[in-house]
């Protein structure tokens, strides 16, 4: 295992990856950190309703791949933060391989990966907090850690600010600002009624 593996994880976002059977999943999470030295062991928490979650429950392996600042928008939508049973994660996806525990891990727009196999696990109400012990880490590339903030900023496709409607008035230019310009409405400076306004 490369030990700057372990320094790539330590903080971001991560692509969270297992297998069951001939069913591959995968999600985004925002917590794996390193909590034992010898042997090396990590700890990620996923949400219960997660379906890799419940798949990491029942086979008890899972890769985490460190996601990069040169991830896209695309690699969001096509993990996600929740995971759901019905859709095919990896489908015409061709930046994964599988490690030695047979779990596809994301090779693109990532940084490092690790898999590991779970020796213990808790039940924190909405979460499960999985501690396993690291079996493979690799680095990817250079590139620097995604973390949420970065993705909230330079990631994630800005929404245009919603416009507030308003309505001017044509004969002394009041102008009013709301969602509806009542019927009986009185220009305040003008005292003209709401035929003399047109929306802006």
């Amino acid at each position: 295992m490369d030990n700057k593996a372990l320094f790539k994880i330590s903080y971001g976002l991560y692509v969270l990856t297992a297998r069951q059977g001939e069913k591959d999943n995968g999600c985004i999470i925002n917590t794996v950190m390193q909590v034992a030295d010898k042997p090396v062991r990590i700890a990620v928490s996923v949400v219960k309703e997660n379906y890799t979650c419940r798949m990491i429950r029942e086979t008890g392996v899972f890769n985490v791949s460190a996601i990069s600042t040169e991830a896209d928008f695309a690699l969001f939508q096509r993990f996600g933060f929740q995971s759901g049973r019905e859709t095919d994660k990896f489908e015409g996806f061709h930046a994964v391989k599988r490690s030695d525990s047979g779990v596809y891990y994301v090779t693109e727009m990532t940084n490092a990966f690790l898999s590991a196999r779970v020796v213990e696990s808790q039940d924190l109400g909405t979460h499960i907090l999985f501690i396993a012990e690291v079996t493979d880490g690799q680095v990817l590339s250079d590139a620097w850690a995604c973390t949420y903030a970065y993705y909230q900023a330079d990631i994630k496709p800005k929404q245009a600010p919603k416009q507030k409607k308003s309505w001017v008035c044509e004969i002394c230019g009041y102008v009013h600002e709301g969602e509806e310009l009542p019927d009986d409405f009185i220009c305040p400076i003008c005292k003209h009624g709401r035929e003399a306004f047109r929306q802006m």
